[in-house]
């Protein structure tokens, strides 16, 4: 049976940015060779279960599993557009570096520091001087094509 949108699959993956740097993966194996584990120590490393065609994943992980079927591997690369998007300097936001400085607790920004938006959304802070301080809110891997192993376990 070859999925199609709608089906519910179960799915083995390793996410690698353009370096080859592994930035996810269901494989528990994996994610301790490449430090993941490490790094989210309270995360398990399970297939995931998905519904084709639902956003569950990004469109091009989507689009990839059409057609597939179980016991299926494919490597597969995923331009920007169908991943997290192209980087675009209007993601990137300016604020008076005390007013940032207030809204972090007093805790000074830095550059390097994350910071979450109200709804959890990740943001980098990329310059502070004594005026003003830059925050890219484009996803951390906006702008790269990605390559993702996929195996597909089994379909419903």
């Amino acid at each position: 049976m070859t999925i199609d949108a709608g089906d519910t699959v179960e799915v083995e993956y390793v996410g690698r940015a353009e370096d080859g740097t592994v930035f996810d993966t269901s494989r528990e194996t994996v994610a301790t060779e490449s430090g993941l584990a490490d790094a989210q120590p309270d995360r398990e490393f399970d297939a995931l279960t998905v519904e084709v065609g639902a956003g569950d994943v990004i469109a091009g992980v989507d689009e990839a599993l059409i057609g597939m079927a179980a016991g299926e591997t494919e490597t597969i690369d995923i331009p920007p557009e169908k991943g997290y998007g192209e980087w675009s300097e209007d993601h990137v936001r300016e604020y008076d570096t005390d007013e940032l400085s207030e809204t972090l607790g007093g805790r000074e920004p830095e550059v390097g520091q994350y910071v979450e938006t109200q709804d959890g959304t990740p943001a980098e802070i990329t310059h502070v001087d004594d005026e003003t301080a830059r925050i890219d809110f484009n996803a951390p891997l906006a702008g790269e094509t990605l390559t993702f192993e996929l195996e597909v376990l089994a379909v419903e």
